[in-house]
């Protein structure tokens, strides 16, 4: 029982040597949206970081000027917290027996496609990720987005009861990297377009995001309808340019081998979207919840998509299929201008649902940390 006191809490991240950027990955934003909702939960006393990689504060000090918390190493953590959430960085087992043998909980957050993820670094030979490692966890969180891939594996390898939280997404990231960046255009759609400049964003680093699929369905559309694409960008492909494979596939398309598309690397979504596409193409296995899906929302970009919990918002199409993905972004060239200040009031009412600092998410995450203590 917590008898009225207030809790400590810590959410790993993890700083290496070096420059970091808060776009590089989606895990530093779902820290910095979690610990932003902590802040306002009445169960919770003090929030903070816990740096559980090798970087220090001065060499991350962009980065972390960000944070909406203050920053502390595990030693600081050990004596100061009553729970922590393992997301960013995975704790050392040893430590984390430690902070339990002394009464503190820790929590797995898991928001990632860890099944997938963990086969192919058992098949492929990858580097491993230390999941199942032994860590005494008291609970799992996961998304709604992993409820059927990973709910049965964590419980089962981690030995921890699980429960899908709500996704958590604020636009504060976005409009502060946008206000730090010097005669950066405005972030939002512009209409009016007689062709549209298509993107790609999938990081091609597991099979769960990969940009084939949304290649596919671009050079479909261009086949049926030419004149509506000015070009295709895809990126975060720079490693793939020496495999024979991707190489091959790419020159299959027309887009490419009309000259009409580019492979580049990754980019801020901030940079890409106010300076050179008008519209996004996505596609995930069993990954229905994403960063750049709601970015592309609040910013009224065209959004073609295979996501089913995106609260009805963009274009979607069904699954693998890349007719319907063609479909639906002729679709959207056709309809997205006349239909904008519906399409923006729609991902308004979605991304709503997404605040952190919303009353009710506050409150469904105060009560999962208040379970811990029965």
């Amino acid at each position: 029982m917590l008898n009225g006191k207030r809790l400590k809490v810590g959410v790993t991240i993890y700083l290496r040597a070096g420059q970091q950027s808060i776009w590089e990955n989606g895990i530093f934003q779902n820290c910095y949206f979690l610990t932003m909702l902590l802040k306002r939960s009445p169960l919770i006393e003090d929030v903070y970081l816990v740096n559980g990689g090798d970087g220090s504060p001065n060499e991350a000090s962009q980065f972390l000027a960000l944070a909406p918390v203050p920053l502390i190493d595990l030693e600081a953590a050990r004596e100061r917290l009553d729970v922590i959430i393992e997301l960013s960085a995975q704790l050392n087992p040893d430590w984390a027996r430690d902070f339990r043998a002394r009464g503190g909980h820790v929590i797995g957050m898991r928001v990632a496609n860890d099944y997938v993820i963990d086969i192919e670094r058992m098949m492929f030979d990858l580097p491993h990720g230390m999941l199942v490692s032994g860590t005494p966890y008291s609970a799992i969180w996961t998304l709604p987005a992993f409820e059927r891939t990973c709910a049965s594996y964590y419980a089962s390898a981690l030995r921890a009861p699980v429960r899908a939280m709500q996704h958590l997404w604020s636009p504060a990231l976005l409009e502060r990297s946008m206000a730090g960046a010097q005669a950066a255009p405005a972030f939002g759609y512009v209409p009016g377009g007689k062709r549209w400049r298509l993107a790609i964003l999938e990081p091609n680093i597991c099979m769960v995001k990969t940009s084939q699929l949304p290649m596919l369905i671009a050079d479909q559309a261009y086949r049926q309808e030419p004149a509506m694409i000015d070009y295709l960008r895809v990126y975060n492909t720079l490693h793939l340019k020496g495999d024979t494979q991707f190489v091959g596939f790419a020159r299959s398309l027309d887009l490419v081998r009309h000259g009409r598309a580019t492979f580049e690397p990754r980019l801020p979504v901030y940079e890409i979207m106010t300076q050179q596409a008008d519209a996004l193409i996505s596609h995930h296995w069993e990954n229905a919840q994403n960063y750049v899906y709601y970015e592309a929302l609040y910013g009224g970009y065209p959004l073609i998509h295979n996501s089913t919990l995106l609260g009805g918002c963009g274009y979607r199409y069904t699954d693998f299929d890349c007719e319907d993905g063609a479909l639906a972004l002729r679709q959207a060239f056709a309809a997205h201008d006349a239909s904008l200040a519906d399409y923006r009031s729609a991902a308004r009412a979605f991304l709503a649902t997404l605040d952190p600092e919303s009353e009710r998410n506050v409150e469904l995450y105060t009560a999962a940390i208040g379970d811990l203590y029965p």
